[in-house]
């Protein structure tokens, strides 16, 4: 891959209401490159009085925009994905430079954000209503399509670019404004490009505002502002259950995609081969910090030393290293601090009696795999959301333990069965309580036309597709009464 040197000090400021300033907080946010700890940027973080600001315009903003005809949005939606292809080089570049994504990691990240644009553009042409009877003479009911009015958009650091586009897209599709707040490790690519483009796309001021803030500086203000109407909040579950609560509280609908748990069960009948090269991609693409990515291996006894064997070898051509070459499939954790947390489980588990068979060195943010076998359920690791290239196998004695153990967690995002039957998988699949499970196949999918999201403590709502039109629009009433009614009493 031919690596050209990007320009990083155009990003130091926020969008708000079109504008792009600094934010009027005293401390600065800098971002660095997860790989060598390289400055990429400072800005000041917007401050709450930014915050209300952005909320203001995008309040205004809506009206107009809410009254744009269908066709001029779909042409503005489409001239954002075809700028996003275009610019795809310098977009997978950002994403491995700011997100240590691996290349493969990065491209498929800029597609799936392509995609979601794309399907988004088909929603200006559904807001429309329907008519219905009415037990009432001379009644007409209407029913009308409306959008939700301005949408505050939490976003995380593991997959920024995509998991904001899929808020931001049918937000604005459906004539929504929105005001995003990315993490802080990524700021770049979890909003302020993807305001850049939908800017070069043509659309107005205010629809679409970025504040980069410090949670320490700015509290609950984003979620508890008057303004919103919708809180989209992408993250670990225990923040998502603080930013619902507080959504609820002040009668704002939450869309909460939280942290997984997810099993991946590999079942007596299982193509053993089939079954390891797919727990291989989806334990260890992006070094594991996916919320869909596999956290528990559920194996049948029957299988579980081969599967062992096998899984082994496939953990050790995993190449880890420098994501900026195009070989790389592990690169930098996001911070210290999640090696820091990853290697504790590790302990603690082992603690408890789990196996260490493959211990990769550390070095920096760098994690190469780590196995752990005979680890039982109600292990740290099995618990826990690792978020990290280490794999821990559970070995079962059936197809009913199995499917036992992995709804014996809080969590219910993603799953994967892997059975000789295509029924037998299906049916198994069915018993797991989850939001989206996989047959003969791992955990990491991701496509623009089927709901995503969890069940339990992963999360409420559903994003991409229809799901995402209903998160994003409500519906109103207006009833026409044609001709004189007749009252009991008057």
């Amino acid at each position: 891959m031919t690596v050209k040197t990007l320009k990083y000090s155009e990003w130091s400021n926020n969008l708000v209401n079109g504008s792009w300033r600094e934010g009027s907080s005293e401390k600065t946010c800098t971002v660095t490159n997860p790989y060598n700890d390289e400055i990429l940027t400072e800005l000041k973080f917007a401050s709450k009085n930014d915050i209300h600001e952005a909320y203001v315009a995008a309040e205004e903003a809506q009206k107009s925009w809410a009254k744009v005809a269908p066709y001029k949005k779909i042409s503005i939606l489409e001239k954002a994905a075809q700028i996003m292809q275009d610019k795809k080089e310098e977009l997978v570049q950002l994403l491995i430079e700011e997100t240590g994504s691996s290349h493969l990691k990065a491209s498929v990240e800029v597609d799936c954000s392509i995609g979601d644009i794309k399907l988004a553009a088909t929603f200006p042409l559904l807001m429309g209503g329907s008519i219905r009877p009415s037990a009432i003479p001379g009644k007409e009911n209407r029913v009308y399509r409306e959008p939700t009015g301005v949408v505050g958009a939490i976003t995380p650091w593991n997959w920024p670019l995509h998991l904001t586009m899929r808020v931001v897209a049918p937000a604005i599709a459906t004539g929504n404004s929105i005001v995003v707040k990315p993490d802080l490790q990524t700021p770049i690519t979890g909003g302020l490009i993807i305001a850049k483009i939908f800017e070069e796309a043509g659309l107005p001021n205010g629809v679409i505002n970025v504040t980069v803030a410090d949670l320490e500086e700015i509290g609950d203000s984003f979620v508890e502002h008057p303004v919103p109407s919708v809180i989209s909040f992408t993250g670990s579950t225990a923040a998502g259950k603080h930013v619902g609560s507080l959504a609820v509280k002040h009668v704002k609908k939450p869309a909460l995609e939280l942290g997984g748990n997810n099993a991946f069960i590999v079942l007596d009948d299982a193509n053993l081969d089939e079954a390891v090269s797919a727990a291989t991609f989806g334990k260890f693409m992006h070094s594991g910090q996916i919320c869909i990515a596999i956290n528990r291996i559920i194996v049948d006894r029957k299988l579980y030393e081969p599967f062992i064997e096998k899984f082994l070898e496939q953990a050790a051509k995993v190449k880890v290293g420098d994501p900026r070459e195009s070989n790389t499939i592990i690169g930098p954790m996001i911070n210290r601090k999640q090696v820091d947390r990853a290697l504790s489980i590790i302990d603690k588990s082992v603690e408890q009696g789990a196996k260490l068979i493959k211990k990769g060195n550390v070095e920096g943010n760098l994690m190469e795999p780590f196995v752990l076998v005979d680890v039982t359920n109600d292990m740290t690791i099995a618990q826990d959301e690792v978020f990290a290239p280490v794999a821990c196998i559970i070995p079962v004695d059936n197809e009913e333990e199995a499917i036992k153990v992995a709804n014996d967690t809080p969590f219910g995002l993603s799953g994967a069965v892997f059975s000789g039957s295509l029924e037998r998988g299906i049916d198994v699949a069915k018993q797991i309580k989850t939001g989206m499970i996989h047959v003969n196949d791992q955990t990491i999918n991701v496509e623009s036309n089927v709901p995503f999201g969890g069940e339990k403590s992963s999360g409420l709502g559903r994003y991409c597709g229809e799901w995402a039109f209903e998160e994003f629009t409500t519906v109103k009433w207006i009833s026409i009464q044609k001709e004189p009614r007749q009252y009991p009493f008057s």
